[in-house]
């Protein structure tokens, strides 16, 4: 068994299996925050090894097994089960491991606060970024692997829940709802998600792609209202950067206030602090949004390169800002790295270190150098260097080497060098002056 997988995220995931499918079966009680759940695992062995991990915190192990039949022994100290197989794994063989358990899920804490299953005033929101997916199944918790999904789960009677994917099952008892979401498109592990609550659900429209928001019904009104423009939004990212790549996209709003949103795969949460009309909260529903091409269908294979989620979802705010009659790209562009510019100069974009993954000079530099990588190109190959990037690691990972290589074939190795200040040297380049044409 390998060590840590992820420098950024010591004691999650393993490295001698990728996990191929999750199918999730899952109760929930929503009064006493009891879970229990029967996962089963579609796994490839990408070495020889004679014992495994897998990620769960704070839940109870009931049973393990693989192919069905009990493996040698198993062991879930802390928040990893490690499982010994009664014949070692071949490399490139595939097993399916299953994992019976219960308890009540809570988040799992971390240097950026707690993460994962989090109970609301009424309902519960999984918000797993990066490291939350452990408290509410077992996984093998690292970017780099992604699955499809089912998940089903029964819920109380009174509310809804969603989840990643298309319903494609609901059926009503007298005291519980069985829904079933599948989720085709592979999927990492902190994107996998399930919210809870009293909601009410509305089409929405102005975009070919099927859009819905899920609301307390108290707040369906204003929810409409913040997000009117969604659609003109998913109309202008579809064409900077190719067709929408899922089958639909939820908003969800809690009727809790929440300190950010937060995107996961085909899904947003948003509080219901965040139903407002001014630029701060529309730029964030922007953002969400496009973190479904740049972080969702492409997404990073290491968390040392967070600014390809980031990075990309920042500068998209600023597109829809000059497309939305707001300040164009280059005037945010040249606000923002004024105030970068005074800010201590020790972060490297491409490894900005764990405690400062989500510091927001990672957002500000990263869209800043999409920016210049613009002035330089003009809009035209700029865009289409952005489709063709997007095209060709969909529902991938990537890194920033990728990147590199694929600006170093459409742009030519002086863009390349240009982006080399930017992304490993801790001052901050000048900025362009302006965008050139073409």
């Amino acid at each position: 068994m390998s060590g840590d997988a992820d420098d950024y995220l010591p004691g999650h995931g393993d490295l001698t299996f990728d996990v191929r499918h999750y199918d999730l079966a899952l109760e929930y009680k929503v009064e006493t925050n009891h879970l229990s759940g029967h996962a089963s695992l579609r796994c490839i062995a990408r070495e020889d090894t004679d014992s495994f991990t897998l990620d769960l915190h704070a839940l109870r192990v009931a049973k393990v097994t693989i192919d069905g039949t009990k493996p040698h022994r198993y062991q879930h100290r802390g928040d990893r089960i490690v499982v010994h197989p009664s014949l070692p794994w071949v490399a490139g063989q595939e097993y399916t491991v299953t994992v019976t358990y219960q308890g009540h899920p809570s988040t799992v804490h971390g240097p950026d606060g707690g993460a994962g299953w989090e109970e609301l005033s009424d309902g519960v929101i999984v918000a797993a970024q990066p490291d939350g997916a452990p408290s509410w199944f077992p996984c093998n918790d690292r970017p780099s692997t992604k699955a499809t999904y089912r998940v089903e789960i029964a819920t109380p009677a009174r509310y809804r829940t969603i989840a990643n994917g298309t319903l494609a099952l609901q059926h009503r008892g007298a005291s519980r709802t069985t829904w079933v979401y599948e989720q085709p498109e592979p999927m990492a592990t902190y994107l996998a998600t399930v919210q809870i609550g009293r909601y009410q659900a509305a089409a929405l429209s102005g975009a070919a792609v099927p859009m819905s928001v899920e609301a307390p019904p108290r707040l369906m009104t204003a929810a409409r209202q913040a997000l009117a423009r969604q659609g003109e939004m998913m109309h202008a990212f579809t064409a900077h950067f190719g067709p929408y790549p899922f089958a639909r996209y939820v908003v969800v709003v809690t009727d809790d206030p929440l300190e950010i949103p937060l995107e996961s795969q085909g899904l947003s949460t948003f509080g219901a602090n965040h139903l407002r009309t001014d630029w701060e909260n529309q730029r964030l529903i922007a953002h969400e949004l496009a973190h479904q091409w740049f972080g969702n269908a492409l997404t990073l294979r290491h968390w040392r390169d967070i600014w390809l989620h980031e990075g990309f979802a920042c500068y998209s705010e600023w597109l829809w800002s000059e497309q939305s009659g707001g300040p164009s790209a280059q005037a945010q562009a040249e606000q923002h790295w004024r105030r970068l510019s005074r800010l201590p100069q020790d972060l490297i974009l491409a490894d900005p270190t764990r405690a400062r993954m989500f510091d927001d000079r990672v957002y500000k530099r990263g869209a800043l150098l999409l920016h210049a990588i613009r002035a330089e190109l003009g809009d035209v190959a700029f865009f289409d260097l952005l489709r063709g990037w997007v095209g060709a690691n969909l529902h991938g990972t990537v890194t920033t080497g990728m990147f590199i290589a694929h600006v170093t074939e459409r742009a030519g190795s002086a863009t390349a060098r240009m982006m080399s200040d930017w992304l490993f040297a801790a001052r901050l380049p000048a900025l362009p002056s302006h965008p050139a044409e073409g």
